[in-house]
C-alpha cells in the first residue's frame, strides 16, 4: 500500500475516533461544557493533560529545535516539565478547592473586582491566542505535507475537525477525545524513535541510544559534534547562547506552564481536592514519556539530514548528494515549500554547511558560496524524520496521525478556554448576569466558532517556528496570569487594585517588548529594531522576557496593595480558607 492511502486510512481513521467520542459525551450541561462535570477519573484526566500540553510544539517543533540547536533547546525541556512541578505544589489543589470554572472566575472572586475579572478575560485571551497560533502551525505542516494539500487548504481542515468535536462535546467530548489523542500521539512518537535508534546504535531504546556507539565505536553524540565542526555549524552540545537568557528562558517557560488557562482548567475536572494533584502527578508521568524521546529525535534527525546530504569529505566529488540522485522525502518536502535548494554554482548537487570556523572561505576555494540549502523549516524534522530514515509506510502514516492529533487537541483545550472566559467570565458575570444556562451553553459554541475563525485567520501568518511562539505565549502568560494566581492564594494583603495593576504591567511591559523586536501581527514588517541579541536588552530575548514581566507584575502589585486599602475582611478569610485542607 503507498504512502498516501496509508496515510489517509490512519488519520482518517483516528478522525473518526474523535469525532464518535465527541458524539458520544456531547456537553448537555454548562458544567459539562465548562469543566467536564467535574467527575474525572485523575489517571484519565492526566492523560487528558498530557495530550493538552504536549501541543504542535511539543510533538514537531521541540525535537527540530533541539535538532538545529542543539544544547541551547534544553531550556524547553526544562522549563515545561518544571512548570508541571510549580502547578502542582501551588496552583491545581487550592484552585480547585475554590471550585469555579475558570481562572478569570478565581480571580474576580479573589480581587473582589469586575474590574480584575475583565483584566484576566483580557490576560487570557492574549496568552490564549498566541498559543493556538502555534498549533494552527503545526496542523498546517501537516497536512500540507502528509495529505499532500497547500498548507492553507490543512489548516482550514484543522480547523474543520476541531469545530466539530469542541463546539459539539465542549469540556466532556474535548477530556476523553485527548484521551484517545495521547494514546495515538505518544506511539506516533516513540514508535519511529525506537526504529530510528535501532538503526543507529542498535539499541532500542532512544534514551539510552543518544548516549550509546554507532557501528563504527564512535558515540552518537560525538559523531554529531564531529560532522557539524567539519560543516561549519559549531559544536552540537556546546552551549552557544548567553546564560541569562538561558536562565530567564526556563524561568519564563516554568511560570508560563503554571500559569497557563487551559492547563489549570484541566484541574477543575476531577472530583475532589487531592485528585488534582494526583493529576498533575500523572500527568508528569505520561508527558515524560515523549520529553525524555525528543532530544534522542531531534539529534537523530539532525544527524539522519546532513548523512543523506552531505556523505563525503567536504568538496570531494562524491561528497555532495546530486540533485537528480535526491531521495523521494526531500522531493516530497520541496512541494510543501518548507524545505528548499538552490544550485548556487550550477554544479547540480546541494552544498550544506554552515558559516562558523572560516567555512565560507573554504567552500569558496572549491567554487561555491553560500548555504544552497536555502530553507529548512524545523518544523518538519520530527515528521520528516521517518521517511529520511526510510522506515516503513505504516510508521510514517502513524506520525502524520500523531503530528495532526497534538495540534488538535491543545487547539481544543485552548479554543475551549477562549469560549469559555467570553461566555461565562464577560457575558453571564457581567454584562447578562440573568443569562439561562441554555443560553450561557449557546453563547459558549458561538464563542468557540468565532475562536476558531480568529485563530485560523491569524495562524496563516505566524511570526516564526511553532515552539518560538508557543514560547512568547507563555510569557505573556507568566508575566500577567501567574503572579495574580499566586498572590491571590498566598497572599490575604493584595487588593484589587494592585492586582489589576501588576497584571497590566507585566503584560503590558511584555507586550511592548515582543512588539519591538517581531513587530507582530498587524505591523510585522515595521519592527522597530532588528530580533537579534546585539539589540536585545541585556540580551534577553523576547521569548525569556516573560520572567521580567512576572517581576514586574509581583514588584507593582505588592507596591500598590502596600499604599492603599487592605482588602475586606471576608476575602482575607477566604483566602485562608483556600490555603486549609477540607
Amino acid at each position: 500500500m503507498d504512502l498516501q492511502l496509508m496515510t489517509y486510512l490512519v488519520v482518517g481513521a483516528t478522525f473518526a475516533l474523535y469525532i464518535g467520542i465527541a458524539i458520544k459525551s456531547r456537553a448537555s450541561s454548562t458544567g459539562e461544557f465548562y469543566v467536564a462535570g467535574k467527575g474525572v477519573h485523575p489517571v484519565l484526566n492526566g492523560m487528558a493533560t498530557g495530550a493538552d500540553w504536549m501541543s504542535a510544539a511539543s510533538f514537531i517543533s521541540m525535537a527540530g529545535l533541539i535538532a538545529f540547536k542543539g544544547y541551547d533547546a534544553s531550556v524547553y525541556l526544562m522549563g515545561w516539565t518544571g512548570g508541571y512541578c510549580l502547578l502542582a505544589m501551588l496552583l491545581a489543589p487550592y484552585l480547585r478547592k475554590h471550585g469555579k470554572f475558570t481562572v478569570p472566575a478565581f480571580i474576580g472572586d479573589r480581587y473582589y473586582s469586575n474590574t480584575a475579572r475583565l483584566v484576566a478575560v483580557l490576560c487570557l485571551i492574549t496568552a490564549s491566542l498566541t498559543y493556538v497560533i502555534g498549533q494552527m502551525k503545526g496542523i498546517g505542516v501537516a497536512f500540507s505535507r502528509f495529505l499532500e494539500v497547500p498548507f492553507e487548504y490543512g489548516l482550514l481542515a484543522g480547523m474543520a475537525i476541531v469545530f466539530v468535536y469542541a463546539v459539539l462535546g465542549g469540556m466532556k467530548g474535548v477530556t476523553y477525545t485527548q484521551i484517545a489523542q495521547y494514546v495515538v500521539l505518544i506511539f506516533a512518537y516513540t514508535v519511529p524513535a525506537i526504529f530510528i535508534s535501532l538503526q543507529l546504535t542498535g539499541n532500542p531504546i532512544p534514551q539510552l541510544g543518544l548516549g550509546g556507539t554507532m557501528s563504527d565505536g564512535t558515540y552518537l553524540l560525538d559523531k554529531l559534534d564531529q560532522i557539524c565542526l567539519e560543516l561549519g555549524f559549531g559544536a552540537y552540545t556546546l552551549q552557544k547562547g548567553s546564560t541569562i537568557n538561558m536562565v530567564l528562558l526556563t524561568l519564563s517557560l516554568m511560570i508560563g506552564t503554571a500559569g497557563l488557562p487551559h492547563v489549570i482548567t484541566r484541574f477543575f475536572t476531577v472530583p475532589r481536592v487531592k485528585d488534582a494533584r494526583f493529576s498533575a502527578g500523572w500527568a508528569l508521568v505520561f508527558i515524560a514519556l515523549l520529553y525524555t524521546t525528543a532530544p534522542a529525535v531531534g539529534a537523530m534527525a539532525r544527524l539522519n539530514l546532513m548523512k543523506t546530504i552531505q556523505t563525503g569529505e567536504i568538496g570531494a566529488p562524491d561528497g555532495n548528494l546530486k540533485y537528480e540522485d535526491r531521495p523521494s522525502w526531500f522531493d516530497n518536502w520541496e512541494k510543501t515549500g518548507l524545505l528548499k535548494f538552490e544550485d548556487k554554482n550550477g554544479d547540480g548537487k546541494i552544498q550544506y554547511y554552515g558559516a562558523g570556523n572560516g567555512f565560507d572561505a573554504k567552500a569558496e576555494s572549491f567554487g561555491w558560496k553560500g548555504n544552497e540549502m536555502v530553507k529548512v523549516d524545523r518544523d518538519i524534522m520530527v515528521l520528516a524524520n521517518p521517511e529520511i530514515a526510510k522506515l516503513p509506510n505504516w510508521v510514517i502514516a502513524l506520525v502524520a496521525a500523531g503530528g495532526i492529533a497534538a495540534a488538535l487537541s491543545t487547539a481544543a483545550g485552548l479554543l475551549l478556554a477562549i469560549a469559555s472566559s467570553i461566555s461565562h467570565d464577560l457575558l453571564k458575570s457581567v454584562f447578562m448576569p440573568d443569562m439561562s444556562d441554555k443560553a450561557e451553553l449557546a453563547a459558549s459554541r458561538f464563542a468557540m466558532a468565532g475562536a476558531i475563525l480568529v485563530a485560523g485567520y491569524l495562524g496563516l501568518n505566524p511570526p516564526g517556528f511553532a515552539a518560538q511562539v508557543v514560547a512568547l505565549a507563555f510569557g505573556l502568560a507568566a508575566s500577567s496570569l501567574f503572579p495574580a494566581l499566586m498572590m491571590g492564594i498566598f497572599s490575604k494583603r493584595v487588593n484589587r487594585t494592585g492586582a489589576v495593576c501588576g497584571m497590566l504591567a507585566g503584560l503590558g511591559s511584555t507586550l511592548i517588548y515582543i512588539f519591538w523586536f517581531k513587530g507582530w501581527f498587524f505591523i510585522k514588517s515595521t519592527a522597530m529594531l532588528p530580533d537579534n541579541p546585539e539589540n536585545w536588552l541585556l540580551g534577553i530575548s523576547p521569548g525569556s522576557f516573560g520572567a521580567v514581566g512576572a517581576a514586574l507584575n509581583f514588584i507593582v502589585a505588592l507596591i500598590i496593595s502596600n499604599i492603599t486599602e487592605e482588602p475586606p475582611e471576608h476575602i482575607q478569610q477566604m483566602v485562608e480558607d483556600i490555603r486549609v485542607p477540607n
